[in-house]
């Protein structure tokens, strides 16, 4: 390797380990408690799991997929040495951050590897951006577990589909969003059975461990856990209540059941019923785009990106939560895109960046305000939301625009 590519590897982990620290040390002064979640769910939970106690998603159901608790229990054991020095909830704290760090910086070296290619440098400074618009909510979630695992799935799936395909299955058994990048790859790629059959060994395995633990009802409670949620305030859905919610005409609640805040008004509960049925089938639309593509003959690397954003996109801009992690799935479809094709990634690449810088401003920085429904932060929601609207256009239009080609029949 020459001296100027190394240097530029060099530059690069740099960049990312001081995108990493810069973003966990923020969530120490930021308002509206962006680590929140970490402290006072996620090591409560692992430690009931530890103590005899209840276990979420065993004997209980539980709002995420099983898996999501193996992370959590990682870090508890990463932050007992720690504990003495910074106290139970810092040590928590910090051992998450380095848990992320370290998982990110697995993806990373398999992103960037000894001499990256100009693509893969690129999408590694996405990366590092993106990381630091977003800010703390970028680690301090479960969704940035599945992150990593979806990179390195996506950069795996032209040469080693099955292992792929396991990776992110086991990403969507954490939060379900990684599925999308399944259902992608499956219409996208010439290993169709084995991809399949891959997932499917991977929850089939999954589903016998939690049986084996004393789970039944609660196998599939992430998904029936969901059924009974309002319209979160930042989402998609929410916007024109929000702006009633400005004019008095609409309030902004707390439900400790969710813990979360929704909104609350008339035409918000037939809004909520909608849209579940209204995500499947823009799924399912989306996906029969890639359908259509793939049998005409697209290749992988053109179909594949757009196809795996529109979907994620699809489920966040149809989601009756509006939570701002949600913005963390849409940085891995376009970190694989830029890889395979930086040209036409730009523009999603952009606007990506933009969400991340909307979404920060929006949660922590401004959060309080939002609640007391002000006009600024809703103004900033409204535009963070409309841009979620452009995407999807964007990554429905470059999927449309992805060239097929018939096989030419052989004359006999």
């Amino acid at each position: 390797m020459s001296r100027s590519r190394a240097t530029r590897v060099v530059v690069l982990w740099s960049v990312f380990l001081l995108a990493h620290l810069v973003t966990a040390a923020v969530g120490w002064v930021y308002p509206s408690q962006p680590m929140g979640d970490v402290v006072l769910v996620y090591e409560p939970w692992a430690s009931a799991a530890l103590g005899g106690g209840p276990i979420v998603g065993v004997t209980e159901s539980w709002v995420y997929p099983q898996l999501a608790l193996v992370p959590m229990l990682i870090a508890k054991a990463v932050a007992v040495p720690l504990v003495p020095l910074l106290g139970v909830s810092g040590a928590y704290l910090v051992a998450w951050a380095v848990l992320i760090t370290a998982l990110d910086a697995v993806a990373f070296a398999v992103l960037v590897g000894r001499t990256p290619s100009r693509p893969r440098r690129i999408s590694a400074w996405f990366w590092c951006a993106a990381l630091l618009l977003l800010g703390p909510i970028a680690i301090y979630r479960i969704d940035a577990v599945t992150v990593p695992l979806a990179v390195i799935g996506g950069l795996w799936l032209a040469s080693r589909p099955v292992v792929a395909t396991a990776l992110l299955t086991v990403g969507a058994w954490i939060k379900i969003w990684p599925g999308a990048l399944v259902l992608a790859a499956v219409v996208a790629g010439r290993a169709r059975i084995r991809m399949l059959l891959a997932a499917a060994a991977v929850t089939a395995g999954v589903i016998v461990v939690l049986l084996v633990l004393g789970a039944d009802t609660e196998i599939f409670g992430f998904l029936t856990e969901q059924t009974g949620r309002g319209l979160q305030i930042e989402a998609v859905a929410a916007t024109p209540f929000l702006w009633l919610a400005v004019a008095g005409a609409a309030r902004i609640e707390y439900s400790f059941e969710i813990l979360t805040f929704q909104i609350t008004g008339v035409g918000t509960d037939a809004v909520t019923a909608v849209l579940t049925p209204l995500m499947v089938l823009a799924a399912l639309a989306v996906t029969a785009i890639g359908a259509m593509k793939a049998v005409r003959g697209a290749s992988f690397p053109r179909l594949f990106p757009p196809l795996a954003l529109s979907l994620v996109v699809v489920l966040i801009v149809t989601n009756k939560v509006g939570s701002p992690q949600f913005q963390t799935w849409l940085i891995a479809p376009v970190i694989l895109w830029i890889a395979v094709d930086g040209l036409r990634a730009r523009v999603p690449a952009v606007l990506v960046l933009a969400l991340c810088a909307l979404t920060c401003l929006v949660y922590p920085l401004s959060y309080d305000a939002l609640l007391r429904a002000e006009l600024l932060p809703v103004l900033v929601l409204t535009l963070r939301n409309v841009l979620l609207l452009v995407l999807l256009a964007v990554g429905i239009r470059a999927l449309v625009r992805v060239p097929a080609y018939r096989p030419s029949k052989t004359r006999e």
